[in-house]
């Protein structure tokens, strides 16, 4: 399985499946990937409405008839802009899949979408666990540190994606407390530096995490890891 970091909150797993988290893609400054040069799609998965992390799922749904899992109000909007292929989900909600599991997780952060002057209610934000060829990845999307994170550790995660960023999602300092409640095989830290105002030092993150004895992966957007 291979699991690449696309750029911003943007990641990209191929294994018997494949999927697409927060497909951030035209408008990203860090994307590798463009619409046009995603061939084909098995899920898509969004964890929040804001921008930056629905982004290019209508397109992407559209072209390629990937099965797009959000929130549930996430997924009503969906079917207004003609996405046939959709899966509601909420909070806490397990299913299982062709490709093994997934359950969405708690996030503190907002969901709101913004058309034009309005802003459309876009339930609540939310992370995965994926659960596929044997392995675990979450992803948290934008979310501030959280109590609920200790449960994390039952899951036995192997691979966590965790927002260092601060000012709209958790800071390096938080997100070290979030991988010492998680307790991943590996952490890799994503939403960060894509703007002034989420700059955040990864190689600080790796130092303090590795002091945790977990170990942290700091991908540039393209590369991956394999396991």
């Amino acid at each position: 399985m291979k699991v690449t970091f696309i750029g911003h909150a943007t990641v990209l797993i191929e294994g018997s499946k494949k999927f697409i988290i927060d497909p951030f893609l035209n408008d990203n400054p860090q994307s590798t990937l463009k619409v046009d040069d995603v061939k084909e799609l098995d899920y898509i998965l969004v964890t929040h409405g804001h921008l930056d992390h629905l982004g290019n799922t209508v397109e992407l749904a559209k072209k390629t008839g990937a099965v797009v899992i959000s929130n549930f109000e996430i997924c009503e909007y969906l079917g207004s802009k003609g996405v046939k292929n959709i899966h509601p989900m909420h909070i806490g909600g397990r299913k299982q899949f062709d490709f093994g599991s997934l359950k969405m997780t708690p996030a503190l952060h907002g969901s709101g979408i913004i058309e034009g002057d309005k802003i459309i209610y876009g339930g609540n934000p939310g992370g995965f666990i994926v659960e596929i060829d044997g392995k675990k990845i979450y992803h948290a999307g934008d979310t501030g540190l959280t109590k609920d994170m200790e449960l994390l550790e039952l899951e036995n995660i192997d691979i966590a994606f965790l927002p260092i960023g601060g000012n709209f999602v958790m800071d390096v300092e938080d997100a070290v407390i979030a991988t010492k409640m998680i307790k991943p095989k590996v952490v890799v830290p994503f939403h960060y530096n894509t703007w002034d105002i989420i700059s955040a030092d990864p190689q600080a993150f790796k130092t303090k995490v590795e002091s945790l004895g977990v170990n942290c992966e700091i991908l540039k957007p393209g590369e991956y890891i394999e396991f």
